[in-house]
């Protein structure tokens, strides 16, 4: 089984190569998320990574800005092993610690992670202008 742990600053870049490894929920322009993106979370500490002895295999980040998942990617060699639940626990988790009492989350319709997250208890509340489904889940 994979260890959960906070991320680092020296992860940044292996978390950027599964963000773009992914084969849904690719980004339409891929600057618009950057390592400095990503170094921001890390460095308020809301980003957690599942390791296992090869590296890196997943990560999860909340924003505590707005209350919603940020991010949630598992390697594609990696996925369907239960890694994601783990990770969105865990982000979820640093978001009641912040006070929110209601997550939020946006993904593609009838992707993998579309079904993921309504197995997981999200609801889908409507379709952004973007056409993405809009989650919420009570923490």
């Amino acid at each position: 089984m994979a260890n959960l742990r906070r991320a680092t600053l020296a992860d940044t870049l292996r978390l950027m190569e599964i963000r773009f490894a992914v084969r849904e929920n690719r980004l339409a322009d891929p600057t618009s998320v950057t390592a400095a993106d990503c170094s921001a979370f890390i460095a308020r500490d809301l980003v957690w990574v599942a390791e296992e002895p090869g590296g890196i295999v997943g990560f999860s980040a909340s924003n505590d800005l707005d209350g919603t998942i940020w991010a949630l990617f598992i390697d594609p060699t990696d996925q369907c092993r239960g890694l994601g639940a783990g990770l969105l626990a865990l982000a979820c988790a640093d978001l009641a610690a912040k006070g929110f009492a209601i997550a939020r989350l946006t993904t593609d319709p009838g992707t993998r992670a579309d079904r993921f997250y309504r197995r997981h208890g999200w609801k889908a509340t409507g379709i952004g202008e973007d056409g993405e489904v809009q989650f919420e889940k009570v923490l």
